[in-house]
Order: structure tokens, then sequence, then C-alpha cells
């Protein structure tokens, strides 16, 4: 959601969910409503506040944050599936040669975190249900926490890698997996720089270092 456009007609919507079911909201706990379901579109939520008031198993309670979410995504299980099904069918109908970009940022993160597009690729049938099994456990760990962690823009295949180590420029677009326009807004908010961090120590702070050790190992 865009705070400029949808702010406004969201606090108007989750007040009339809360009026519908007796409560009334303070300005936190709005925030907190607001924050909690930012990420998603205004039309979908406010489509998943109202079919929860109306579901007869749990529509006699006022919807919470993760009430909301689970309308929206399904419980993390399912989106974990769905996010690997897609993953399954990029590698076999798109493989590993071509530069991807899904609509989902959390798949970014996760093969990144398993290694990459490329190593992913290069797992067998028998290696498959590890590798699904691996998949699922990290993607739905994300959900649970329902964090949105910093992900590559572009998940790299062999072509580009190859380009990039010799130096060339890469000239061929990624395979945009899913929804064009969401995979292209995931491209755009990504970040380009590894997702761990790795830098030796300078030789000034290092030595500042062992001088702090030797002088607590003489105490």
């Amino acid at each position: 959601m865009n705070k400029q456009t949808d702010f406004v007609p969201f606090l108007k919507t989750l007040t009339a969910v809360a009026d519908y079911y007796g409560k009334e909201l303070s300005e936190g706990v709005q925030m907190l409503y607001w924050q909690g379901l930012e990420q998603f579109d205004f039309a979908a939520v406010e489509k998943a506040l109202w079919d929860h008031a109306r579901n007869p198993d749990t529509g006699q309670f006022m919807p919470k944050i993760a009430d909301v979410v689970k309308m929206l995504q399904g419980s993390t299980q399912d989106s974990a599936l769905q996010a690997w099904a897609k993953v399954d069918r990029a590698v076999r109908c798109v493989g590993n040669y071509r530069s991807v970009v899904f609509d989902d940022a959390l798949i970014h993160r996760v093969i990144s975190e398993m290694g990459g597009w490329v190593q992913l690729g290069t797992k067998g049938e028998d290696e498959w249900p590890f590798v699904r099994n691996e998949f699922v456990n990290r993607y739905r760990g994300y959900r649970m926490r329902s964090e949105t962690p910093e992900y590559p823009p572009v998940l790299i295949g062999i072509s580009e890698a190859s380009n990039s180590k010799s130096g060339y420029a890469h000239t061929e677009p990624p395979m945009l997996i899913g929804d064009a326009k969401q995979a292209e807004r995931v491209m755009r908010l990504g970040a380009d720089k590894p997702i761990l961090a790795i830098k030796q120590m300078g030789a000034e702070a290092a030595s500042r270092t062992l001088r702090l050790v030797h002088s607590v190992e003489q105490v």
C-alpha cells in the first residue's frame, strides 16, 4: 500500500470493521495494523477484512493482523509450497543459463541463501526432494516471522555470471517469472549487494585488538 494514497482509505475501512465488532482502536493500534499490512495491495486488504467478517468459523472475532495475512496468503505452508512450485517450474522450463526475476522477493532471498540460481540448477533429481524441503523450511521461517529481508534484485544465471567474470557487459534481460509487473517491482527494490558482507579487518584495527587481547591475558 502507498501511504500517500491508501493510508486514509485504509483507516476508514479498518475503523468500519472495528465498529462492526464493537471495538475502538487507539491510534497506536491503527498504526500497528498499517505497518503489519502495508506490504499488500489496499484492495486486497480491504477484501480480506470483510472476507474475515463473513467467515463462519472465525468471523465472530475482530481480525488481528495475522488473520488478515492468512486470508491474503493462506498458511505459511501453503505460501511456501506455492513459491516452490514457481521455482520448480522455472528450473525445468527456463533453466539456470538465463538470469531470472521472480514476482516474490522472498524467493530471491531463500535461493541466494541456498547458493544461488546457478547452484540450484545443478541439483539432480535424487537431490530435488531435499532441496524442496530446505527451500520450504527457509521460506516458512521468514513468513512466520513476517520478515522482509534484503534480497538480490536478480538471480544471476550462467550466461550473465560468465560475462561478468570475463569483463563483458551483459545485455540479455532476465526472464520474469510469475506476474511481470510484480517481478519488475521486486527487481527495482532489490539490494544489489552480497547477502553476507565479508570484509578484512584493517591493520590498525587488528593491531588494537591484539593489544587488547594481550592485556586481558596478562590480567
